[in-house]
């Protein structure tokens, strides 16, 4: 339920896959055009797409469900020149119990030359807990020339509060 929700996934995607469950990674799969990688030095992910990759989409949700969990990652994207590709990167917090669960996602996109990211971000809370249910994103786009972002947030609902920070640099025509 709450990977269709804040995913749209409803059995194996297609491209791309990564699912964060609890602050830890559960399953990982690239394709030709999309490598996943696991950082080496704090929680996140890099996520390489090759330059001139057409139609294909990568899937990051991150779904919690202990209550008390402060969960922090860091996604780099890093999208090579000419691509077009989508990322949809839902967060799920399903809280039962009393104490504050929380998800902090830094996301970083360095978007070749006239390359499009089409960016998708669902947020969503439920669970039967008085315990809060707290998403705070940062998302920090870098533009080459040429390149453009089209990013849909979305705060669906449960989602006790949220502090999102966005902040981009434009190349030339971007």
């Amino acid at each position: 339920h709450m990977l269709e929700t804040i995913a749209g996934i409803s059995g194996k995607t297609g491209g791309a896959f990564n699912l964060r469950l609890d602050s830890k990674g559960v399953e990982r799969y690239s394709t030709e055009n999309i490598k996943i990688i696991p950082k080496t030095d704090r929680p996140g992910i890099d996520i390489l797409v090759r330059p001139g990759t057409k139609g294909e989409s990568v899937h990051i949700p991150v779904i919690l469900t202990e209550s008390g969990l402060n969960d922090l990652v860091y996604n780099d994207f890093i999208i090579g020149e000419g691509a077009d590709v989508t990322i949809i990167a839902g967060c799920g917090i399903h809280n039962e119990g009393h104490a504050k669960s929380e998800h902090d996602g830094i996301h970083a996109f360095k978007i070749g030359k006239n390359a499009h990211v089409r960016y998708v971000e669902k947020h969503y809370g439920e669970g039967s807990g008085t315990g809060e249910r707290v998403l705070n994103p940062t998302t920090l786009v870098d533009l080459a020339e040429g390149a453009s972002c089209e990013m849909e947030m979305v705060q669906i609902g449960g989602v006790s509060s949220t502090l999102r920070k966005t902040d981009a640099t434009l190349g030339k025509n971007a």
